[in-house]
């Protein structure tokens, strides 16, 4: 995975829940397009509500690779629901929580919250909420030859088990 849409794992419970944190910056480059100032107005930079689900998506699916020390190879297989009710603007943390509701040799399912900090306020609050579904591609795919390495499994991914003391997580 090239781009990471999330910071910092803040909580782990392990089989169980992730959280996990994305700072949002003026310095990230996709913010400056999304929205630029045009005719109508100054530019109003926000957090595009895809990446914000990638985000999500990376926790939920951290967390479902971690459940077999990611010796699996876990993919984003579909999102049932996905609902983020407010922006997210520079100068803001999201929060993304994420539960496994079910995992089986074929895959796992999650739901999760989605929330924003406002430094001013200190407050979190809840903008959004998912429903993720998870394969395990080795035993989905039966026929298909994929990579002996983990290529989901990225060196993203292990920098950031290791800098939130969780790289005894990894295989």
């Amino acid at each position: 995975m090239r781009w990471m849409w999330i910071d910092t794992i803040v909580a782990y419970e392990p089989d169980r829940r992730l959280v996990a944190i994305k700072n949002v910056s003026l310095a990230e480059e996709h913010l400056h397009q999304h929205f630029a100032e045009g005719p109508d107005g100054p530019a109003q930079p926000v957090m595009p509500g895809s990446l914000m689900m990638e985000g999500m998506a990376q926790t939920a699916g951290i967390l479902v690779g971690s459940v077999r020390r990611f010796a699996e190879k876990v993919i984003l297989a579909k999102i049932q629901k996905a609902q983020i009710d407010a922006d997210v603007t520079p100068g803001q943390c999201i929060r993304y929580d994420a539960s496994i509701e079910r995992i089986d040799g074929m895959g796992a399912s999650t739901v999760g919250t989605i929330e924003r900090l406002d430094h001013r306020s200190g407050q979190w609050e809840r903008i959004g909420s998912t429903e993720i579904m998870f394969s395990h591609v080795d035993q989905n795919m039966s026929g298909l030859a994929f990579p002996d390495h983990n290529f989901v499994f990225s060196d993203s991914f292990r920098n950031i088990l290791r800098s939130s003391g969780l790289g005894h997580l990894m295989a």
